[in-house]
């Protein structure tokens, strides 16, 4: 028992020097934190959405305007491969009408006797489901069928729709962190919640408005030739769009036909930020990655005198006349901007397009005023059970090993804070509670280790024997204990959401630093004891 190995009272003399130093930051205000010196941790715990204030929003992915979207370009690329076939002499064949009905892409022969033809060409749009995570041998993406009337179905098979769903959610989580944490110092929480749902923590955020306005815009920016076959007045008047076009409304709010197949999207942007024109205007100002740039040239060369539509989100913010060739690969986007509306647009054309709309199932947003009554209350139940905590273990084992006991709590306490600080994790209102049931059940190791020592003394063992043998046997039911509980916060961590896995973060590295300071600290304090008053009896 005498004996301590060194690297115990190294590892103690470490924890309890990282402990100091990255919770002493935590209580100190922010410009005394930014004038420490360099070497000296300056980051402090991040509070959760209920104790700093902020948003909550649940997303819903829209999967039906996603598998929409997939059927219409499947009908447009049917089109493609009926009227401009690639295999030289091959006869184009004639199509009376096409489109989308409910989860159904639908075709119709102009000559009902070519559909063996037809379908022969349009087999291998049956491309095989791609992504991680799509299963092997898996179906096919579309299902085709016919009938002698020359009508083409086509479907999309469940585990396709299930593969571009959870693709959704990935692309979307990377396009609203984006959005919403460009700089990556906001410390949102953005988790997927279910097949199709994203939850969005802001803490800081009071707004949730706001924030909708930011995340809640699809941001699909496209370049299409107008068509200028029939005037807005024509389409204002109840004219259908001309076969291959589709009407939009411009910045107007008149209706203008543009192709429906786009000539260059915002997929090839690789850049966008605000600025002004000649004329002192707000515009954007973006620019093209390489293919981009050569179909953005090639269009331009080949419709010099035509307008171009710029469309963002089915509404055309601008559609200029082609001047000269734009060649190098950039340009702006003007209309009725502010600097404002302009720096919020290029945000969002930076961080890319959600595949698929998002709809706000549930908002919520929490008051700092409420976040600080929460710290408040929580701080004060902490130091009350601290301080009845401590009195028992005064009055139950004595001066000596009370106050051993009150100086495991204190380095467990530091190691919990600054596990916490140094892995950024949320600190919750629940987190304080699993905080606060942590050091309650430290205490219990020390209840259980002192109980032993008492059993073995008062059968006949000497102080340090006691001692030793004390610490060996409480030592698995310590750990047992522990092991335990940090099963069923792994278990509440994986099922919960939101707050209960900040509970379970919270209990989780708690059950740790107890385990560390029952079996490390608590025994170097004991051995140092014992080798400073080598007593004949154990004061317990």
């Amino acid at each position: 028992m005498l004996q301590v190995p060194r690297w115990r009272l190294i590892a103690v003399l470490v924890a309890l020097v990282a402990g100091i130093a990255f919770t002493v930051p935590n209580f100190l205000p922010s410009d005394l934190r930014q004038s420490l010196p360099g070497f000296l941790p300056r980051d402090t715990v991040n509070l959760g959405l209920d104790l700093r204030g902020g948003s909550h929003l649940l997303l819903q992915v829209d999967t039906e305007a996603l598998e929409r979207e997939r059927l219409t370009n499947l009908v447009e690329d049917m089109q493609q491969r009926l009227r401009n076939p690639e295999e030289e002499g091959a006869e184009r064949i004639a199509i009376a009408s096409s489109g989308v009905e409910g989860a159904t892409a639908r075709l119709q022969l102009s000559d009902p006797t070519r559909l063996a033809v037809a379908m022969e060409r349009v087999r291998d749009l049956e491309a095989p489901i791609q992504g991680a995570t799509a299963m092997a041998g898996a179906t096919s993406t579309f299902t085709f069928t016919s009938t002698p009337e020359g009508l083409i179905t086509a479907t999309m098979s469940e585990e396709a729709a299930r593969v571009e769903a959870q693709r959704a959610v990935a692309q979307s989580i990377e396009i609203l962190r984006r959005r919403i944490d460009p700089t990556g110092t906001a410390e949102t929480s953005i988790a997927p919640q279910g097949a199709d749902r994203i939850v969005v923590q802001a803490p800081g955020q009071s707004d949730p408005e706001q924030l909708k306005a930011r995340i809640g815009q699809t941001a699909k920016l496209s370049f299409h030739m107008v068509n200028e076959s029939v005037s807005p007045t024509e389409l204002a008047q109840g004219r259908p769009a001309p076969l291959g076009a589709v009407v939009f409304p411009d910045e107007t709010g008149a209706p203008l036909a543009v192709q429906r197949r786009a000539d260059v999207t915002g997929e090839q942007l690789i850049d966008a930020q605000q600025s002004f024109d000649e004329n002192g205007a707000a515009v954007v100002s973006f620019r093209f990655n390489a293919q981009g740039a050569r179909a953005f040239a090639r269009i331009t060369e080949q419709n010099v005198g035509q307008r171009f539509a710029i469309v963002l989100d089915d509404q055309i913010i601008s559609a200029p006349v082609i001047v000269t060739p734009i060649l190098a690969g950039s340009g702006q986007i003007s209309g009725n901007f502010t600097p404002e509306t302009a720096q919020e647009l290029a945000l969002l054309l930076r961080s890319g397009a959600l595949p698929a709309p998002l709809n706000v199932i549930e908002q919520r947003s929490v008051g700092p005023e409420l976040g600080g009554e929460a710290i408040q209350a929580g701080a004060i139940a902490g130091i009350v059970a601290g301080l009845l905590v401590l009195a028992f273990m005064f009055l139950a084992y004595g001066f000596v090993f009370g106050g051993i006991c009150v100086v495991a709590l204190i380095v467990n306490f530091l190691i919990i804070m600054a596990a916490l600080t140094m892995v950024g994790a949320a600190l919750t209102l629940p987190g304080i509670a699993g905080l606060v049931l942590t050091l309650a059940m430290a205490v219990d190791a020390n209840v259980l280790m002192y109980e032993r020592m008492r059993d073995e003394q008062a059968a006949g063992k000497g102080p340090a024997l006691s001692a030793e043998l004390g610490f060996q046997r409480a030592f698995v039911t310590i750990l047992d204990a522990n092991v335990t509980t940090i099963l069923a916060a792994v278990i509440l961590f994986n099922f919960g959401a939101g707050p209960v896995r900040g509970f379970a973060w919270t209990l989780t590295i708690g059950c740790l630093a107890t385990v560390f300071s029952a079996v490390l600290v608590t025994q170097v304090l004991v051995a140092g004891w014992f080798r400073a008053t080598r007593p004949k009896k154990l004061p317990i």
